[in-house]
């Protein structure tokens, strides 16, 4: 039996900015559960990138924002023990400012708060601290 090969999925994950803090959730399904990161998610197939990112924001967490632009983009790659290919996100990154909402956690976010962005909580995922500091410089840009 032969299995498919892995390919790209492409995501998307937002900062969101208020009062200098950016907004993080502590992921409460594997992969990497546990562990810190922008709330985010998969693009759907013909939802625009900024569409998905206020979907996924408002289905993680239920907050609406602003979207100022992409800040970044990252890839995330997962092998197994023996360096097998298992799943390959790229995930574009979002700078936004909050609009409404208080962020709750559900079963995506098992925990959510605001961080200052040079004091991030641990662990985080990989990249995180380059991705909110190149947010961050966009959302003191304030909207286009």
């Amino acid at each position: 039996m032969t299995t498919s090969p892995v390919r790209p999925v492409l995501a998307t994950s937002t900062a969101v900015f208020r009062e200098g803090r950016v907004l993080l959730a502590r992921r409460g399904k594997a992969p990497m559960k546990g562990v810190w990161t922008l709330p985010g998610g998969r693009v759907e197939p013909g939802e625009p990138l900024a569409a998905a990112a206020a979907r996924e924001l408002m289905e993680e967490v239920g907050v609406e924002v602003d979207l100022l632009g992409v800040s970044g983009a990252l890839d995330i790659i997962y092998r197994d023990a023996e360096g097998v290919l298992g799943a390959h996100y790229v995930v574009v990154v979002h700078a936004a400012l909050w609009r409404a909402g208080e962020p709750s956690v559900g079963p995506e976010a098992a925990e959510v708060g605001w961080f200052e962005p040079g004091a991030l909580p641990e662990p985080v995922t990989d990249g995180l601290g380059d991705m909110v500091a190149l947010a961050a410089a966009r959302a003191l840009q304030g909207p286009a």
